[in-house]
């Protein structure tokens, strides 16, 4: 068994299921107290807590300012339309979004815990080749310019490359990405991957690669020798290598 993670849910809801439906398949232990300042008392040695904003963002932020001053590891649990108003000063630690699948849902716990108990993750951000993803700040830069991706694309991109090399169907992304619960079929992937490499540009789409009749991965490109610098192959005609600053770039944020 991994990490057990003791995490304290202030919501209005009876279960937790009702707030995230796959802390169920998890081993973690849950304790369920009202979304209100009373509830305060109960922190006790939580490993993190959760404050389910889904309907009250304005007590819910309320709610994570008192619990970040206190010391608390805090996560917030908004719908794709309540990230609107998250602003850095709700002082949480991470978000988390209803349909979140249980791999990514049991990262995220294992690192609010390891937090809270003092630990200095060895980063939040996940590289592949020059592709630079932070989840803190939840930006991805190429070459060091950041690329407008929307949350979905953000997420499926972080997925993959943190199990580069990794084959997985449409299904499994389905799951692991749009939550289990999410009843639109396995096209939405092809939609997303299409946009994410045409957002890489030509020269890295690459990345991202296809498994023939199985599914994607990601492309951990080859570290260049010692010593050795990777040059771009030269243009037909024009004797020049191509400039690498001119890399696609969009803009800075992640899209709700």
């Amino acid at each position: 068994m991994g990490v057990v993670v003791d995490l304290l849910l202030l919501t209005d809801e009876s279960t937790a299921d009702a707030v995230l439906s796959s802390l169920s398949l998890l081993p973690h232990r849950v304790r369920i107290a009202p979304a209100e300042t009373s509830s305060l008392v109960d922190v006790g040695d939580a490993d993190a807590v959760l404050v389910d904003a889904r309907r009250d963002l304005a007590g819910a932020r309320a709610l994570c300012r008192l619990l970040q001053t206190g010391g608390s590891r805090v996560g917030a649990v908004l719908t794709e339309g309540g990230l609107v108003a998250l602003t850095a000063d709700w002082g949480i630690d991470d978000f988390l979004l209803p349909q979140i699948g249980p791999a990514e849902l049991d990262a995220r716990l294992r690192l609010l815990m390891a937090r809270s108990q003092g630990a200095d993750p060895a980063d939040d951000r996940v590289t592949l080749g020059e592709l630079v993803i932070d989840e803190a700040t939840y930006t991805v830069r190429l070459r060091g310019r950041p690329i407008d991706l929307t949350y979905k694309e953000f997420e499926l991109l972080k997925y993959l490359a943190q199990n580069a090399g990794r084959v997985f169907t449409r299904a499994q992304l389905l799951h692991e990405v749009w939550g289990y619960d999410f009843f639109g079929g396995t096209r939405t992937v092809d939609v997303h991957v299409r946009r994410l490499r045409a957002k890489l540009g030509s020269e890295h789409e690459s990345l991202i690669g296809t498994v023939r009749n199985v599914g994607y991965k990601a492309v951990r490109p080859p570290r260049p020798r010692d010593g050795a610098e990777p040059v771009a192959p030269a243009r037909s005609g024009s004797g020049q290598t191509p400039d690498p600053a001119a890399a696609h770039a969009g803009t800075a944020t992640v899209k709700a």
